[in-house]
C-alpha cells in the first residue's frame, strides 16, 4: 500500500484536520498517510499579536518548506491562513467539503445558552471586552459594538476557552468550523451573520497544498476534492490576490455555492470602522476566480484601494518603532 508525508502543525485542530485528509485519502485512494508534525514560527512566537510577527503567513512557512524540500509529500492547511499567492512551485490540489464559515461569539461557560445574534449584542452591552487578534473581525464588529474593547488573543482553542472563562474576556470571536470540529459547538452562543461580518476568505476550508509537478500525488489527492468547495476558494483567494492584501488586512470574502451558481459578497473595511467598500457579484461556477476578480475591481471602485493603503501605513509605522 502506497504510503503519504502529510505535513501539518502540531494544534488540536490541526491534527484533526490532517487525520481528516488521511481518512480520505484512505477510503476513497486506497493509501496511508504518516502525519508529520512540523512547528511553525506561528507556534513558537505563540503570545505575539499577528500583526507584530507578520500575520498568518508564519504558520505555513516551514510546513511549504518541507514540502518544496521533498520531505513531506502533502500539507494540510486551513484555507484561509495560506497566502494569496503560492509560492512557486506548490499548489492546492483538493480541498474537503466546508464546514460552517461563519464567525462565532462564545460568551463565557455560565452564560454560554445559545441566542439569537442580537439577544447576544444585547446582552454584552455598551462596552465589552472582546477577544479576537483578528485585524477584519475588529474592523466589521466595530459597527456592531461600537463601544467594545477588542483585546487580542492567541492559543489553541482550549487555551482561549479557558481565558474566556476565567473573566479576562465578556466574549471571544472565534471561527464556528474549529469549534464544530472540536467538538465544541455547544459553546458558540451565535454564528454571527454574513451581512455584519463577512467571514475570511477561505474559512472552514481544509485545503492539501502538494508539489506542482508531483503527478502521483496530484492523481491522489483529486479523489478527494469537494468541487463546491474549491469553486468557492477559488473565486475568494481571487479577491484578496487582485487587492494585493494579506492576512492581517481587513479583507472578507465568501461564496455562496448551490446548483451549479457562485454568488460572492466582498468587503474591506477601514480599520476602525468608518468605512467600508462593498461589493458582490453572481456567475456560474467555472467563472469562480472571474467573479473573484470582479468583485476585486468593485471593491477598489468603492475605494478599497485607500482604506488598504491606510491600514498598511498603520502597519509599517507600528513595525518602524519596534525594536
Amino acid at each position: 500500500m502506497t504510503t503519504l508525508k502529510l505535513g501539518t502543525r502540531g494544534s488540536e485542530l490541526a491534527l484533526y484536520q490532517a487525520n481528516a485528509v488521511a481518512a480520505l485519502l484512505l477510503q476513497h485512494a486506497g493509501v496511508t498517510c504518516e502525519i508529520v508534525v512540523i512547528k511553525t514560527s506561528g507556534d513558537r512566537l505563540s503570545e505575539a499579536s499577528l500583526s507584530e510577527i507578520g500575520g498568518k503567513r508564519l504558520f505555513v512557512k516551514e510546513i511549504e518548506d518541507a514540502l518544496l524540500a521533498g520531505d513531506v509529500d502533502l500539507a494540510v492547511h486551513s484555507s484561509k491562513d495560506m497566502p494569496a499567492v503560492l509560492p512557486d512551485g506548490l499548489e492546492v490540489g483538493a480541498v474537503l467539503p466546508r464546514e460552517d464559515p461563519r464567525d462565532a461569539v462564545v460568551l463565557p461557560g455560565d452564560s454560554a445558552a445559545a441566542m439569537s445574534f442580537e439577544d447576544v449584542v444585547r446582552t454584552l452591552g455598551r462596552a465589552p471586552r472582546i477577544g479576537t487578534s483578528s485585524i477584519r473581525r475588529i474592523a466589521q464588529l466595530t459597527r456592531v459594538f461600537p463601544g467594545a474593547q477588542f483585546l487580542p488573543i492567541r492559543g489553541n482553542l482550549g487555551t482561549r476557552l479557558r481565558k474566556l472563562d476565567t473573566g479576562e474576556f465578556d466574549a471571544i470571536v472565534l471561527a464556528a468550523a474549529g469549534l464544530r470540529r472540536l467538538d465544541q459547538a455547544a459553546r458558540i452562543s451565535a454564528t454571527v451573520p454574513v451581512d455584519a461580518c463577512v467571514p475570511a476568505p477561505g474559512q472552514g476550508i481544509i485545503a492539501v497544498e502538494i508539489r506542482s509537478d508531483d503527478e502521483r500525488t496530484k492523481s491522489l489527492v483529486a479523489q478527494i476534492d469537494d468541487e463546491n468547495a474549491a469553486h468557492a476558494l477559488r473565486a475568494e483567494r481571487a479577491v484578496v490576490t487582485r487587492l494585493g492584501g494579506g492576512c492581517q488586512m481587513p479583507i472578507g470574502a465568501f461564496a455562496d455555492v448551490s446548483d451549479g451558481a457562485l454568488t460572492l459578497s466582498g468587503v474591506v473595511v477601514a480599520a476602525d470602522g468608518s468605512r467600508a467598500a462593498r461589493a458582490a457579484a453572481s456567475g456560474a461556477v467555472g467563472l469562480a476566480h472571474a467573479i473573484g476578480v470582479d468583485v476585486a475591481e468593485r471593491l477598489l471602485t468603492e475605494g478599497a484601494d485607500a482604506i488598504l493603503a491606510d491600514v498598511q501605513r498603520a502597519h509599517a509605522a507600528v513595525e518602524g518603532i519596534q525594536p
